[in-house]
């Protein structure tokens, strides 16, 4: 699973026994950021977002308490096995995800056990646990709750039994059922309508900055979740037009701008976002170094041919076997072609985006009648009227 966390050995055991003699929860606003981040870089005092679209409220502002429940080690530790190889969902460069029971309320969780030299600091830690308390929408994975006991930092998250997207695009050796051309607008659209929520309905708005296949994680029925929010920014207020900071996130997803020149806007998350629906629509990784030169990165491969009409059908997932609607994925590659223009102020906003994608997802595809005829692009279907430049 391409979730988050790490490579590298936790000291768990050689902790376990030291740690069980005297825990005390720590909380959140006596966990200290590393020298490397003070506090005062972690403005999320003012954040709030609007609970009115998933139904959810939580204790907002800044004396208030988080909403986010407190675990101690030796209940994650107890929910997991002592966090046994067999439970493990998934590693990376912050730590290991376990699948793990709290013997409290018997659900069934993700926990994230952050490695103490991964890549995951005090300041992704609180960040992740307080933009997760804040901020709450269907399509955005829930946080259960946190530990940090002396130097050890858990996330614990609702378990999303289907794993990443990127499982399903990248890793369908497994076994994994292909993913059909519904599935796949379905899970767009959804991760879109998380990424609006950040944008449009969060105040100031958050720029989640690390939109990924990895990070987009499917519950039952392929419902899509945005995860792993320990980069994200808030984004900028008043006349500012960017916010200014050292450039992280994954190669191959971040804008142009964004890597050159450290300036981050919300227009920064829909470029990634298109990159995210390339992967959808052809199947191919963002970056695949085992493809042959010029093919690597999937953007400057698609480019070419967002120029010619004749050769979209060649940029659709072989794994589909030719059964998607013609239009339909020449309305998906004319959004995609729009989010990865190179000039920020040329991609749409995206809740264009997202009225765009929901209007796919509805079109259901059947694979046992025939395909429409003729032009691709139907009178008053919403392809977004936002300019089709660098596709015509």
């Amino acid at each position: 699973m391409g979730w988050l966390p790490c490579c590298g050995k936790s000291n768990t055991k050689a902790n376990k026994s030291k740690k069980n003699k005297n825990m005390q929860q720590m909380p959140l606003d006596q966990i200290k950021p590393t020298s490397a981040f003070p506090s005062s870089s972690i403005r999320l005092d003012k954040l709030k977002g609007d609970s009115s679209s998933s139904g959810e409220t939580s204790k907002r502002g800044g004396g208030e308490h988080i909403a986010a429940l407190t675990f101690s080690f030796r209940e994650l530790a107890t929910a997991t096995k002592n966090f046994r190889a067999e439970c493990i969902l998934g590693e990376g460069g912050f730590g290991r995800v376990y699948k793990g029971r709290l013997e409290s309320t018997n659900q069934v969780v993700a926990i994230k056990q952050l490695d103490p030299n991964g890549l995951q600091g005090n300041r992704e830690f609180l960040v992740e646990v307080l933009m997760l308390s804040l901020l709450h929408h269907p399509n955005l994975v829930n946080l259960t709750g946190y530990c940090a006991d002396g130097d050890q930092r858990l996330l614990v998250y609702e378990y999303m039994p289907l794993g990443s997207l990127e499982d399903h695009l990248h890793d369908i050796s497994s076994g994994k059922k292909r993913l059909d051309w519904n599935t796949r607008m379905k899970i767009a659209a959804g991760a879109a309508k998380g990424l609006e929520y950040l944008h449009d309905k969060a105040s100031p708005p958050v720029i989640y900055r690390d939109l990924k296949c990895s990070n987009i994680l499917l519950g039952e029925g392929y419902f899509p979740k945005l995860s792993d929010f320990g980069l994200a920014k808030l984004g900028p207020i008043g006349d500012n037009t960017h916010v200014s900071t050292r450039v992280m996130g994954t190669y191959g997803y971040c804008a142009p701008e964004y890597a050159m020149t450290g300036q981050l806007t919300l227009k920064s998350d829909v470029y990634s976002f298109g990159v995210v629906l390339l992967e959808i629509i052809t199947g191919r990784k963002a970056i695949d170094n085992s493809n042959a030169a010029g093919e690597q990165n999937l953007v400057a491969w698609a480019r070419p041919l967002f120029k010619d009409r004749k050769k979209f059908s060649q940029m659709a997932d072989p794994m589909l076997q030719g059964q998607y609607p013609p239009r339909g994925l020449f309305q998906a590659l004319a959004v995609a072609a729009m989010c990865v223009q190179e000039e920020p102020n040329m991609r749409p906003l995206i809740a264009d985006v997202v009225t765009a994608l929901t209007y796919l997802a509805s079109q259901k595809f059947k694979p046992d009648t025939h395909p429409l005829k003729g032009s691709p692009l139907a009178p008053g279907t919403p392809v977004m009227a936002v300019g089709m430049k660098g596709i015509e």
